[in-house]
């Protein structure tokens, strides 16, 4: 299992001064983006195969709250991917200085194609790295109902 450390800064807290929601997201994509460039998938590589991961949900469940002063860990791992790779699904658990377990969140993105603007699943070199991460204990292969259960569909407003 992945896991990153943080200082919870100042400006991380909310008006109840404690760790703020959208921290909670920014500590569990820096811990995500380090993780990927730690298995290869820098940003030139990112670049050179024109492709970028972006989330479609991030379900966060808050055990303990989280104030300043000491250092929080945040894991990453990898609970499923598509055949292709297209889709992939992440565990975070965010632990304190004593490993005590403060927040759990599930996490389901995929690959962009950054110049057709549409998903697409890895390019073969990258293909192979992609399925050697370490996964999770639980892991499984996602197919389309995995990446549809929470389907939503957009309501634009009338006007």
């Amino acid at each position: 299992m992945y896991v990153k450390e943080f200082e919870v800064r100042w400006s991380d807290l909310d008006a109840n001064r404690h760790l703020a929601n959208s921290a909670y997201t920014n500590f569990m994509s820096h811990a995500r983006l380090s993780f990927l460039l730690e298995m290869g998938f820098s940003q030139n590589v990112m670049s050179e195969y024109n492709i970028g991961p972006v989330a479609f949900y991030e379900h966060t469940y808050y055990f303990k709250e989280v104030f300043p002063g000491k250092p929080i860990r945040v894991s990453v791992e990898v609970k499923g991917l598509s055949e292709d790779c297209m889709f992939f699904e992440f565990h975070h658990n965010f632990y304190d200085y004593k490993g005590r377990n403060l927040a759990h969140c599930e996490m389901m993105g995929a690959w962009i194609d950054l110049k057709a603007r549409e998903l697409t699943g890895l390019p073969e070199p990258l293909l192979k790295s992609f399925m050697d991460l370490e996964k999770s204990e639980d892991f499984r292969i996602l197919t389309k109902a995995d990446t549809r259960k929470h389907f939503k569909k957009p309501q634009n407003l009338e006007g």
